[in-house]
């Protein structure tokens, strides 16, 4: 008779082959699961890897085309910053160039300007120079002196210091030379036109006093001596009266002109009509002594030496 424990034994024995089928299959689905599981993770990782370094080639692209318009932009600045600096140089030359004729024309400017400033002291000199010596007219050349100073003042110019000391040693002379004196006998020539242009002092005559046929006969002849020194008739006296205004003009006109031998014979004619209308007294001599005093009178100034600055600045013209 069989043994049961021995019976029991032998189905356990056949399951259990089949139990570690189904747990080696189970482990092998599970293992294959898995491996599934990370083959699938690892194609997304994958992909997402191979876009992501799409995406990075993407932007190396960009960067390198960016790049690229960078440096081609760098080029073309530098390009424009090599024009621009040689453009900058090209003004800064022609600056330079305007500044040196510039200078040049300031210069001959100033030359032109000093040259035409002595000019113009040459031309004030020498009319100064004629004004005295062939006018006699000082007060003119002292006028004509200072505006030439005055000229030769405004030139800072070293080399011109012996002409102004010149200038300055002959306005002195011709301030020391006094009044011009024919300024002074026109002055006593009109003095003396006022004292004898008024009223004559009158005295009687014989021929007030005489008849009256002699009278009447009077308005038709006059026969008087010429030794008699009687003063002459009213028609007369207006003649001589308008004579003597004439020869102070004349005399006036001489002493303009300083025509000493006019100016006295004027006056000669003057103190022969003052004897004609005047009666014999002191008033007549004191007049006729005026009259004589002032046809001795000098018309023309004593000269003083002139010349030496418009010389000097006429061989310094010449030698430049």
């Amino acid at each position: 008779m069989a043994d049961p424990a021995s019976s029991v034994s032998t189905p356990r024995r056949a399951i259990t082959p089949w139990l570690l089928v189904v747990a080696l299959t189970g482990a092998l689905g599970v293992g294959a699961w898995q491996w599934q599981v990370r083959e699938s993770r690892r194609e997304a990782e994958a992909a997402e890897s191979q876009s992501r370094l799409a995406a990075l080639e993407a932007r190396l692209d960009a960067l390198r085309l960016a790049q690229r318009g960078q440096q081609g932009r760098l080029q073309h600045a530098d390009a424009t910053n090599r024009v621009l600096r040689d453009e900058l140089l090209a003004l800064g030359e022609r600056a330079a160039l305007l500044e040196d004729t510039l200078a040049r024309l300031a210069q001959r400017e100033a030359a032109g300007l000093h040259a035409l400033r002595l000019d113009e002291v040459e031309l004030l000199l020498a009319a100064g120079v004629h004004r005295a010596q062939l006018m006699g007219d000082l007060d003119g050349a002292r006028r004509a002196y200072a505006l030439a100073a005055g000229v030769l003042d405004g030139l800072a110019d070293p080399a011109l210091t012996d002409l102004r000391q010149t200038l300055a040693h002959e306005r002195a002379s011709l301030d020391a030379a006094g009044a011009d004196p024919r300024t002074q006998a026109l002055a006593e020539l009109t003095a003396l036109g006022r004292r004898v242009s008024g009223p004559v002092p009158m005295s009687a005559s014989p021929a007030d006093t005489a008849p009256g046929w002699q009278r009447l006969l009077g308005t038709l002849v006059d026969v008087r001596p010429s030794a008699t020194g009687t003063l002459p008739r009213e028609v007369d006296r207006a003649a001589w009266q308008a004579a003597l205004q004439l020869e102070l003009g004349l005399a006036r006109a001489a002493a303009e002109r300083r025509d000493a031998t006019a100016f006295r014979g004027a006056l000669a004619r003057v103190g022969q009509a003052l004897r004609t209308l005047w009666p014999a007294s002191a008033a007549r001599e004191r007049q006729l002594a005026r009259v004589q005093a002032l046809s001795m009178h000098a018309l023309s100034p004593t000269l003083p030496a002139l010349g030496t600055t418009l010389q000097q600045l006429r061989q310094r013209h010449g030698s430049r």
